[in-house]
């Protein structure tokens, strides 16, 4: 029979081994806690920051709102009317002015199908204030009025253009289209013609 018994006062422990297993553990963990403690305070940092520029950018939007409102009120009074209404109808007046049929066509010329004409053209100035293009046109087929929808969105002077109504042609042997558009002039490139 064999019995083992320890003398010692205190029991033999491998603290080496200990400490190794366990301590790196306890190490990589403190690190992962810095590192993620690092991130929480630069985020809450960043945060703070955004914050203030978000109430920055919110007074200015507020000052511009009071100045837009008493420049309202200012144009509303009884005695400034006249003048709002005129001032209002010159703006529009010089707006259709402005329109240069020469550089619709121009434009137009770029983007339309050879199977396809302009019957009729009628610009408008629309809800807020972008000059809109009513057009009809006339062709071979309904594939050509396509084509030139898709030319139009592709193109940097006709916006949002739609296909709104399609018939026959009045002769009876094509398709007629309404189509309608945003026209975009580009001012600063034709500056020097």
């Amino acid at each position: 029979m064999r019995l083992d018994i320890n003398l010692a006062s205190q029991p033999y422990e491998d603290a080496r081994q200990f400490w190794v297993r366990w301590g790196t553990a306890i190490g990589a963990a403190g690190l992962l806690t810095l590192v993620l403690l690092t991130l929480d305070v630069t985020g809450w940092v960043n945060a703070r920051r955004d914050r203030a520029a978000i109430a920055q950018k919110r007074a200015m939007i507020a000052d511009r709102d009071r100045l837009r409102a008493n420049a309202e009120e200012f144009l509303n009074r009884q005695e400034n009317r006249n003048t709002r209404d005129m001032s209002q109808f010159l703006n529009e007046l010089i707006e259709r002015k402005a329109f240069s049929w020469t550089r619709v066509f121009e434009d137009l010329e770029r983007v339309m199908p050879t199977s396809l004409h302009v019957v009729s053209l009628k610009p408008e100035l629309g809800d807020q204030n972008q000059l809109e293009l009513e057009m009809k046109v006339a062709g071979d087929n309904r594939a050509a009025a396509i084509e030139l929808v898709h030319r139009m969105e592709g193109s940097t002077h006709f916006q949002g253009a739609q296909l709104v109504q399609e018939g026959s042609s009045d002769n009876g042997t094509g398709v007629a289209a309404v189509i309608v558009a945003v026209y975009v002039p580009d001012a600063a490139g034709r500056s020097g013609k």
